[in-house]
């Protein structure tokens, strides 16, 4: 039976959430279906649901969040957490919103902060590595740039909610809207989660996969058992698909320890169905023909000192940055599928919610079940295609040190 109902806005964010439930050792299924019926999950603890609204408009993203809310309370699902983005990117305002007027309740409590990867919220201002967010790496997103630092400017920019900034021990909500607590620390988030569910006011929450690690203690879900972490392929490919300064560091850090690094020509990342035209069939070839002398390789979307000539190759083909983005995805989840049956692939690790979620869908693939964090923020998968299980690393194109890519190739030649 559905103890905790997760609804996230992109994949990675998902699983990224779901791991947290699925380490402790929760029952947990990630579906990438909004009308996912909770009648077919009754065999989890955790369902995580993404909803893929982060690049909807966000009166659409509200109608998919306040329908899957409806639904699950109408269900009697005991928690619904609301998953948002730990540098807030996506429709946080009507979404928040449209939660709370779904659920019945009169308050909910927001979390954002993840100190884990030193995102804090302080003052009622979100923080990344002790830079206000809207003037970090995602203030200048090209595709989902973060404006405001303020928590509550940035929900008031989508929802007429009352919004109310308090701190990590802030007694129970006696008001109505949409309460931000402040946490600079995991006994912060911890406090706070012990305040409300004292109070019986967890029913619906929401914040990243900062809270996300507290609520297994606080819903008392999973058992103390270690997930027993399963032997994978020592040969790693990376397919990146997310333009975040983060991850193109930590590619450059990678190429220059050894990795190969095949990066995409426009004309691949822009013609649709390019894989499966003679040419793109000839260029898969040559990339299999790679992957089997480069045991560490590395399938690149980005230009090489910046992505002027795509951009100015959609020009020509009249893309808008939307279409852009949609079909720079859809190439990648093609030419992974492509791969899939390659006796050349070994670990596949794939960066960015778009990616992911286009790569599996090429695939046939609607769900994804969280096995265990390899590293902070990225995570390992399995699931099942053409009658076998696989696995495969997500991560978000925000996260990780430079050396995350060297260091994951390392332990997996140690078998760790």
């Amino acid at each position: 039976m559905i103890t905790l109902l997760i609804v996230a806005d992109d994949f990675t964010g998902a699983l990224d959430t779901g791991v947290q439930l699925a380490g402790c050792g929760a029952r947990t299924r990630v579906v990438t279906d909004p009308a996912f019926s909770f009648e077919k999950a009754q065999d989890a603890e955790v369902l995580v649901i993404d909803a893929e609204t982060r690049h909807l408009p966000p009166s659409q993203a509200a109608g998919i969040v306040g329908d899957i809310v409806a639904r699950a309370a109408a269900q009697k699902v005991p928690y619904i957490y609301k998953k948002t983005d730990s540098a807030l990117r996506g429709n946080v305002g009507a979404e928040l919103g449209a939660m709370l007027a779904a659920s019945g309740e009169k308050a909910l409590p927001f979390l954002p902060a993840y100190p884990q990867m030193n995102r804090l919220t302080r003052g009622g201002v979100h923080y990344i590595e002790g830079t206000p967010v809207a003037q970090s790496v995602f203030g200048v997103d090209p595709f989902e740039p973060v404006r405001r630092s303020r928590v509550a400017d940035l929900i008031a920019a989508q929802s007429s909610v009352t919004v109310h900034s308090v701190p990590a021990d802030a007694p129970v909500p006696a008001g109505e809207g949409i309460y931000v607590y402040d946490a600079e620390s995991l006994e912060d988030l911890e406090q706070a989660g012990r305040t409300l569910m004292a109070a019986g006011r967890l029913h619906i929450s929401a914040g990243c996969a900062g809270f996300g690690a507290v609520l297994p203690g606080l819903l008392g879900l999973g058992h103390p058992e270690r997930v027993a972490r399963p032997e994978l392929d020592r040969r790693l490919l990376v397919v990146c698909g997310s333009v975040n300064p983060i991850t193109l560091a930590q590619l450059d850090h990678a190429q220059q320890a050894g990795f190969a690094r095949l990066r995409l020509a426009p004309r691949q990342k822009l013609q649709p169905g390019y894989w499966h035209t003679g040419e793109g069939e000839q260029a898969l070839r040559k990339m299999e023909e790679v992957l089997k002398d480069h045991p560490l390789c590395i399938i690149d979307s980005n230009d090489a000192g910046g992505n002027q000539p795509t951009a100015a190759y959609a020009e020509d083909l009249g893309c808008s940055l939307e279409t852009m983005r949609v079909r720079i995805a859809s190439s990648l989840g093609d030419l992974v599928a492509g791969l899939f049956r390659s006796p050349h692939l070994g670990t596949l690790l794939l960066t960015g919610g778009d990616t992911l979620l286009q790569c599996m869908r090429c695939a046939g693939v609607t769900e994804l079940e969280p096995v265990c964090e390899m590293e902070k923020g990225v995570v390992l998968a399995r699931f099942t295609c053409d009658g076998c299980t696989r696995h495969v690393i997500t991560k978000s194109g925000g996260f990780g040190q430079a050396t995350l890519l060297t260091d994951l190739a390392a332990r997996l030649a140690a078998g760790a």
